[in-house]
This record gives structure tokens, C-alpha cells and sequence, in this order.
């Protein structure tokens, strides 16, 4: 069976590296799936959820802010700004911050860069749960 080798890195750490069937992310041209065989790319991420099917079947899901999404010879690689596995985001601690952003103003920039990256958080913790449950 065709696999993809894909490796998902933050600007600080490694993330995950591994064998995967499937790989779907969110770019500026809208969301990608790439399955084994794809044709090259290069995109640039936009904060969003990266879900990768596993071999074996399992499923991988992080919140990626930023950075870039490339695809050459069934090899994935996912170079995020910043980037956390859905498995350790703290769902109160990601609402809590959505809440002080939201009450410093919608109306500054920072802020609104903080309510989104918290919803991409949160929406990524949904993802895992909701994958965890299959």
C-alpha cells in the first residue's frame, strides 16, 4: 500500500513524523487533502486544523498557526510557526483566553489574532475527540 511520509514541525520542536495514508490542511487557496501519488505543492498555511490519518489507522490532529505545506514524492512536510497536538490542548485554558482577548477589544489586532488562534485550538481539541470516539 502507497504511504505518505509526513513530518509536522513548529518553529520550536518537532511535532510528529511518520507514515500516513491521508494528510488535510488548511491553506490560503482553502483546505487540501493529499493521499499517496499527489502532485507537488507548495502552499502557505493559515491558522487551522491539520488532521493526518495514521498508518495503522489512527489519527493525528494539531492546531497550526501559520507557516508553510509542502508535497514532493509522497513526502509531506508541515513547517508551522507554531503548532500543538490537539491531545495536549487544554480546553479551559484556550476558552479562558478567548474570553480575555475577546473583552481586551475586538477592534486590535493582537487580539483578534488571539480569539482566532484560540477557536483553532478549540476546534482541534473537537477534532480529537470526536476521532478518538471511532
Amino acid at each position: 500500500m502507497a504511504e505518505l511520509q509526513v513530518r509536522l514541525v513548529a518553529a520550536d520542536r518537532e511535532i510528529w513524523s511518520g507514515p500516513a495514508t491521508r494528510v488535510v490542511a488548511k491553506t490560503t487557496e482553502g483546505e487540501i487533502g493529499i493521499l499517496p501519488g499527489h502532485e507537488p505543492v507548495l502552499a502557505l498555511l493559515v491558522d487551522g486544523v491539520v488532521r493526518v490519518d495514521e498508518v495503522g489507522g489512527a489519527k493525528l490532529v494539531a492546531a497550526v498557526h501559520g507557516g508553510y505545506f509542502s508535497v514532493d514524492s509522497d513526502i509531506v512536510a508541515i513547517l508551522a510557526e507554531t503548532a500543538e497536538l490537539a491531545s495536549e490542548i487544554d480546553v479551559a485554558r484556550a476558552q479562558r483566553a478567548i474570553d480575555r482577548a475577546v473583552a481586551a477589544g475586538a477592534d486590535d489586532a493582537a487580539e483578534i489574532a488571539a480569539v482566532v488562534r484560540g477557536e483553532t485550538r478549540l476546534r482541534a481539541a473537537m477534532s480529537h475527540q470526536q476521532a478518538t470516539r471511532h
